[in-house]
């Protein structure tokens, strides 16, 4: 669900995506852009939660507003899902606003408000929920992910850590498909087990002497989970074709891999520019080590 107000949110800024120099627009064309992203983005968080309430909410509303700690489900993967986005929201929107010509207080203060403030919408709108409720865990994951870029933004003008994501189908869903997902655009966002989220950062931008390693080179930290046919537990009993019952562990891995930035090569070309600013919110595939409960692996490549 928040994956998808990720990808309107990337149709909506799609032009904004390069590096703009606002001190050589007129007082008109800035006008002109801030009424855009205001008049936009009122329209897509309005548009997109009363469609949601109606398309997903209000077939599950209680009338009565509740709390349900989810802390324990899936590993935590859900938790971190919940960083990225909002992650990612803040990033966005104060991006969006610094090409609108808005100060850098307000671009702090609104772009990086706007996506937790949404997020905090939908978690009310859980809170009134039946099988659901609000979160704290959730809110709190929220707040971290959408700190994390307001901080780098407040200190660097840009982001030194970036938090991306990467997918791969694990196989799992259709052992329960109406928890992990019918189909392939279902799956990205509810199978739990194909989804990676990593750290991301060059380590020379931290040390100050002077070094030839590549800027857009970083290494990457990675945390993903597996087995999970439950949010708690396996509780589905599958068999082989020979009738034997089949069992998956539940577990976690960590894993060290290298990572591009796109947002670091040069170009000349605004259209690259764009393409490189978007997908850069997944992690490059490279050769990846795993390291899990049962032992450690290498992948020649993970993604």
């Amino acid at each position: 669900m928040q994956k998808y107000f990720i990808v309107l949110l990337i149709i909506f800024t799609w032009p904004l995506h390069i590096h703009c120099q606002v001190d050589s627009l007129s007082p008109k064309k800035i006008t002109e852009r801030k009424i855009y992203v205001a008049t936009g983005a009122s329209a897509l968080t309005i548009g997109s939660l009363v469609s949601l309430n109606q398309a997903w909410y209000a077939a599950y509303n209680t009338g009565q507003f509740h709390f349900f700690n989810d802390n324990a489900e899936w590993l935590q993967m859900d938790k971190v899902g919940h960083t990225w986005t909002n992650y990612q929201l803040a990033r966005l929107m104060m991006g969006t606003f610094k090409w609108a010509g808005y100060s850098k207080k307000q671009q702090l203060l609104y772009g990086g408000s706007i996506g937790f403030a949404y997020m905090t919408c939908i978690e009310v709108m859980d809170g009134f929920s039946k099988g659901w409720g609000f979160s704290w865990g959730d809110e709190m994951v929220n707040a971290i992910g959408s700190a994390m870029a307001v901080a780098q933004y407040a200190s660097w003008d840009r982001q030194k850590i970036q938090i991306k994501f990467s997918y791969a189908s694990s196989g799992l869903a259709k052992y329960n498909p109406s928890l992990l997902g019918k189909n392939a655009s279902t799956q990205i966002l509810k199978d739990y087990n194909g989804q990676t989220y990593w750290l991301t950062c060059n380590p020379f931008d931290f040390i100050k002497t002077q070094n030839k390693f590549p800027k857009w080179l970083n290494i990457a930290l990675g945390y993903n989970a597996s087995g999970m046919l439950g949010a708690i537990q396996n509780k589905i009993l599958i068999y082989d074709e020979h009738g034997s019952p089949i069992t998956f562990n539940r577990e976690r891995h960590f894993l060290f891999s290298l990572d591009v930035d796109l947002s670091r090569i040069k170009t000349k070309s605004r259209i690259l520019q764009k393409v490189f600013s978007v997908v850069n919110i997944l992690k490059f595939p490279a050769p990846a080590v795993d390291f899990a409960q049962h032992g450690i692996k290498f992948h020649y490549l993970y993604y």
